[in-house]
């Protein structure tokens, strides 16, 4: 594990990217702040709220919120870390469709993404 500041025991923010929700924005995949619990989006994502949110905060530890993914990822050192078991939920609710959320991702959203 990193040297960060994992707290495992704080929840999620959210089903939800909180910075996409708030701005009718849409995410491709979600990221969860293994600190905080902020829910952002990934950085294939047109807003890439996650890494913003370790810029503004320094909160360099995040774990994939997707169902199905339990991975890590240390911003500071750029690589992938191991991490305790984090308060439920694990990722989004499973019927939240990727990219998402439903209703708000444009027709084009593949020719949105960041690569």
């Amino acid at each position: 594990m990193s040297e960060s500041s994992i707290d495992p025991s704080v929840p999620p923010s959210g089903p939800g990217c909180a910075e996409c929700t708030a701005n009718s924005g849409w995410w491709l995949h979600l990221r969860r702040c293994a600190e905080c619990g902020h829910i952002g989006c990934c950085d294939n994502s047109p807003s890439q709220h996650a890494t913003g949110h370790y810029r503004q905060s320094g909160h360099r530890t995040i774990q994939s919120f997707e169902p199905g993914e339990d991975w890590f990822y240390d911003y500071a050192t750029e690589e992938f870390v191991t991490g305790p078991v984090l308060a439920p939920p694990n990722s989004h609710p499973e019927g939240q469709p990727a990219p998402g959320p439903a209703g708000a991702v444009p027709p084009n959203w593949q020719s949105l993404l960041n690569r």
